[in-house]
């Protein structure tokens, strides 16, 4: 299945399940006397659409080499906020502990960022490798057979005057 054929699925799929959670929004205004119509249904057999409907996700889930640098990214993200705001209160309390945190604050913010553009490289490096493979667009097929069929034309003419050339001049006979 290729890139196309996966979108316009996801699309499609998407599409029905906003018609479905449409219906559920409407179904949700209804009067009194129609959820009595329907407890009475369910009743006869006819099964009720469930509370949660499952939806797909619209965007495209992270590769895991990308998935497990972002997370780690997350984490020193995470830790380096905290660290900072320990070195903050500490150097407000006037504590010891005061001037290596905000050393080791500093050297954290490094390390962040080191791996906030790990995320990055990680993912370019995975769409180069692994990424979609474009298709030629309808212009570039139209243009690349207009530019076959001129050399096609070109290549039968050369052809052609060879072996005009290859006979003679084109006279009868010279006796």
């Amino acid at each position: 299945m290729d890139t196309d054929e996966r979108r316009s699925a996801a699309r499609a799929s998407n599409y029905v399940c906003q018609l479905s959670y449409a219906g559920q929004l409407a179904g949700q205004h209804a009067s009194q006397s129609s959820r009595a119509a329907s407890h009475a249904s369910d009743q006869a057999g006819v099964p009720r659409q469930g509370l949660w409907v499952e939806e797909p996700a619209v965007r495209w889930r992270l590769a895991d080499p990308v998935r497990t640098a972002a997370v780690r990214a997350v984490i020193i993200v995470a830790l380096t906020m905290i660290q900072a705001m320990v070195a903050f209160l500490s150097t407000l309390t006037g504590s010891w502990l005061a001037f290596p945190m905000v050393l080791s604050s500093v050297a954290s913010t490094v390390v962040a960022t080191w791996a906030a553009l790990d995320v990055w490289v990680t993912r370019q490096v995975w769409k180069q490798r692994n990424g979609v493979v474009s298709l030629p667009s309808s212009s570039a097929r139209q243009l690349r057979r207009e530019r076959r069929r001129a050399r096609r034309t070109a290549r039968t003419a050369v052809r052609r005057a060879e072996q005009i050339r290859r006979r003679g001049s084109g006279q009868l006979s010279e006796a």
